[in-house]
């Protein structure tokens, strides 16, 4: 991240601003420029098949097509504070998609954030984090997304901005200030080659800080990396309604109890002994972790398994049976306890252990015992489904409970799992739930054929 701004340079690019020929085009990068000169000769096949696996590994396919859409012809909308953008077209078609960049182009554009005609892209393109991309990677995806992928002629949408927000030149200055230059990622941090790969997979491609670390009121993430700071994967702010999780040490709401393994099989399964994925996250299984080699999924988690906790204070995760042994003898007084007997413990058990990669457990899960209770509000709202993986076939699905419980009971239960078998949460209220209830679709299960009740 950028560090000690030039102050002079810095009023040279406002002053520019205010002349109608403002071109963000002048802070091209030298690294950048110079790799004009140095194109490869023609991809071969092996060239393409690596350009794959990272564009895999990058997760290009999530943002870049559309529900029902072709492979990376864009469309995809994406809700902002200032409206709505939509990815774009990136398949090799001449007239709407890449056909046309050279190799300089689209290296600019990845690592840079700006397009051929000079303008700044929006950081929902996550160009800070792929500024570390190596030069043979980016050689690698440009042979794949001119070669390998299918051209769709699919014209990009505009964006849902209304005037002056949708003027581009802002993001020029917002790009100066906090997207880095484009530098080759420097594995000498890490005495470890192991965990080397690991830091310039999560930093880079993976782009895991944009979801899973915090951001600043200028919408930048507050660190690029572990060599920026402690925020840096520290749990990010919510998206579509889900919090994503810490994932650092942090023994109760964040991966400090998880084992190597235990992160490798949940970036190949969306699940583990500890918890299971939601919203976004089952996407960048489907789509990328799954199809990545264990190799590769072992060095991420190694990686992540570096980073120290972020709250001293934060104490071990101990199992306590007190709600269990009262769910056992019939006693479901306490606050919420009712509502878990009545819909919770065929699946996550009166012990709050559930089944082992089936059923998530709740005791010690970082989700519901994370600071900000949106996620778990969110799942009771509107239940959640693991979709089956190559190494965990079966799918699961949590039915949703919004339709037939009340904001009351939704917050009673939520404290009740928040505060049961050892876990320590703070309290939820009905005001929390009605918050959520806003900014989800909740929906009653569609009746099989035959089974309406007759009047």
């Amino acid at each position: 991240m950028k560090k000690n701004i030039d102050m002079k340079r810095l009023g040279q690019a406002f002053r520019r601003v205010g002349a109608a020929s403002f071109c963000v085009a002048a802070t091209l990068s030298v690294p950048l420029a110079a790799q004009a000169a140095t194109l490869p000769p023609q991809s071969n096949a092996a060239l393409i098949a690596h350009g794959e696996y990272l564009a895999r590994a990058g997760d290009c396919i999530a943002c870049h097509t559309a529900q029902s859409g072709k492979p990376f012809a864009g469309g995809l909308k994406f809700d902002t504070p200032i409206g709505a953008i939509y990815s774009t077209n990136i398949t090799p078609d001449r007239n709407t998609g890449i056909g046309s960049w050279t190799f300089a182009q689209f290296d600019r554009a990845v690592r840079a954030g700006v397009r051929p005609d000079g303008d700044t892209l929006y950081p929902a393109m996550p160009y800070p984090s792929y500024a570390r991309l190596s030069d043979d990677d980016m050689h690698a995806l440009y042979a794949y997304f001119t070669q390998g992928v299918a051209p769709v002629n699919q014209t990009n949408r505009a964006v849902d901005i209304v005037w002056p927000l949708s003027m581009r030149w802002p993001l020029g200055i917002w790009r100066y200030l906090f997207a880095p230059d484009p530098v080759a990622f420097n594995s000498k941090h890490y005495a470890d080659p192991v965990v080397a790969r690991g830091a310039y997979l999560v930093q880079g491609l993976g782009h895991c800080g944009a979801c899973h670390t915090p951001r600043a009121v200028t919408m930048q993430e507050r660190a690029l990396s572990d060599l920026d700071g402690a925020e840096f994967l520290a749990g990010g702010a919510a998206i579509d309604g889900w919090v994503p999780s810490s994932l650092r040490a942090n023994p109760r709401t964040g991966i400090g109890s998880w084992s190597e393994a235990d992160i490798v099989q949940f970036l190949k399964t969306e699940r583990t002994q500890h918890s299971a994925a939601f919203g976004g996250m089952t996407d960048v299984v489907q789509h990328s972790m799954q199809h990545m080699n264990d190799a590769d999924l072992t060095a991420i988690a190694r990686y992540l398994k570096t980073l120290p906790s972020t709250d001293p204070k934060e104490t071990p995760y101990v199992y306590n049976d007190t709600a269990a042994r009262a769910l056992r003898t019939g006693d479901a007084t306490a606050p919420g306890a009712a509502v878990y007997r009545d819909n919770c413990t065929a699946c996550h058990r009166s012990d709050g252990h559930g089944y082992t990669r089936v059923f998530p457990a709740l005791g010690g899960n970082p989700v519901v015992q994370g600071k900000d209770a949106t996620s778990l509000i969110h799942v009771l709202l509107t239940g959640n489904t693991l979709e089956g993986t190559k190494t965990a076939p079966s799918s699961f699905t949590m039915p949703a409970f919004g339709w037939r419980l009340n904001d009351q009971e939704v917050a009673d239960v939520a404290n009740f799992v928040r505060n049961s078998w050892g876990n320590t949460g703070s309290t939820v209220s009905a005001t929390d739930v009605a918050k959520v209830r806003k900014t989800v679709s909740v929906h009653a299960p569609e009746m099989p054929p035959g089974a309406a009740l007759s009047h």
